[in-house]
């Protein structure tokens, strides 16, 4: 799926920011916690390599089985995985079907992609509800893994909660940008 900002040559429009005030806000808002995310991610992925190699290196040399880099990585990664969504949707980077918008009219194809971001927007509204369940039901219950290092479910539950809380604001401000639309970003020094 390509969108041409990657492509050589493509030339760089002025940046637009929601014409709405409080669209605005949520929107910068949003790419503040990007930054956060995707540094936490960066650092998230460089921690699970370093347990899995300690991990191999330890029972390929000293016959040592270790209990615990299995959950820790799994937990890592679904951390990476759900914080980082919204900054992929950003970007609208997550993997779509692009073979109806050659052949729609522009005008079609904005159709298309509100609705698409309607029905994404339902989806993970629904999903976070539902993350947001599970997360309480571990953390009132307790609940953890079964195995003997048994760290508690409470803790991916509440990654995969918050990256969907997140993921779902990210669509949300997509759709309010599509019905309150863009203005030109100001210019560096105040200067339009």
């Amino acid at each position: 799926m390509s969108h041409g900002f990657e492509m050589p040559g493509a030339a760089a429009a002025r940046p637009a920011v929601p014409a709405s005030a409080p669209v605005a806000w949520l929107a910068a808002f949003l790419r503040g916690y990007h930054r956060v995310a995707v540094f936490l991610g960066m650092i998230a992925l460089l921690v699970t390599s370093c347990i899995l190699t300690y991990s191999v290196v330890v029972r390929y040399f000293f016959h040592q089985p270790t209990d615990w880099q299995d959950e820790a990585s799994v937990f890592m990664l679904v951390g990476v995985i759900f914080l980082c969504s919204a900054y992929v949707q950003s970007l609208r980077g997550h993997i779509g079907i692009e073979a109806l918008a050659g052949m729609l009219s522009p005008l079609a194809n904005k159709v298309r992609m509100f609705i698409v971001d309607l029905v994404s927007l339902a989806f993970c509204a629904f999903f976070t509800w539902k993350s947001w369940a599970l997360f309480h039901e571990a953390w009132v219950e307790g609940q953890t893994t079964s195995s003997t290092f048994a760290p508690p479910l409470w803790i991916p539950y509440s990654l995969m909660a918050l990256g969907m809380s997140m993921l779902t604001l990210q669509l949300l401000v997509q759709v309010l940008v599509r019905i309150t639309g863009t203005v030109p970003a100001p210019q560096a020094g105040g200067a339009q």
